[in-house]
């Protein structure tokens, strides 16, 4: 079944349930300075540009992996693991400045997450939603829009974990089932099917991509986890 699955997402578009992330918003005046002393790479400088950041402990482990989003000059959009919600928002909560120059707010159970995944994936797109230009010149890889699915309203992050071309659907939450059904309903001409997290562990495998807790950890540093090009001495 995962070998299926696979196939379909590298041959035609594959339609994954990511709504178990970890998720955040990161909000006020001190906000970019926070997250700049929090993770080791350079934040996105750009609104709707998104960067992947790791939080590294005092013996440079890598303790969090996080996607960060900049929605506005004060305020970043967090994306991790969905198994370390606790130990991610908690790494925050230890370092957060105390004189209210930064907010916090747990999105985990507001926002859903619907990923599609595969080299039809921009066709799927265009059909469902005709508020944005989806090609590689004007949405780059690592960069966000605000969109409508079939009229309803959702972030798409130009990014996934398989190594294909591919979009996250952020949203609220209200509007999952309508969108996974637009989605769905219009991917029967190019072959749409879900798959799941096995499938998507295997191909993230063949792609090199690493996953916290497996190829990064605390227990070794990121630099020997080959993550040289996310993680600036200074």
């Amino acid at each position: 079944a995962i070998e299926k699955e696979c196939r379909n997402v590298k041959d035609n578009v594959g339609l994954l349930d990511m709504t178990a992330f970890a998720k955040c918003r990161i909000k006020g005046p001190g906000a970019e300075n926070f997250l700049d002393y929090l993770v080791a790479n350079k934040l996105p400088k750009k609104i709707g540009r998104i960067g992947l950041c790791h939080a590294l402990n005092t013996k440079g482990g890598v303790h969090s992996e996080f996607t960060i989003m900049k929605e506005a000059d004060d305020s970043f959009y967090l994306v991790s693991a969905g198994a370390f919600q606790r130990l991610d928002h908690d790494w925050m909560f230890k370092y957060m400045p105390k004189d209210r120059s930064v907010s916090f707010e747990n999105l985990t159970n507001s926002i859903g997450v619907l990923v599609i995944a595969g080299p039809k994936a921009r066709d799927l797109i265009k059909k469902v939603s005709s508020s944005s230009d989806f090609s590689n010149e004007t949405f780059p890889w690592l960069s966000a829009k605000k969109i409508n699915v079939n009229l309803a309203p959702s972030f798409a992050m130009r990014m996934n974990f398989v190594g294909e071309l591919g979009w996250e659907l952020h949203h609220p939450i209200e509007y999952q089932n309508h969108i996974f059904d637009a989605l769905m309903e219009a991917g029967k001409e190019f072959n749409l099917l879900p798959f799941g997290i096995r499938a998507m562990d295997s191909l993230r495998i063949e792609k090199s991509y690493k996953l916290v807790g497996t190829e990064m950890s605390i227990e070794y540093a990121a630099m020997e986890s080959g993550l040289d090009r996310f993680v600036h001495l200074n």
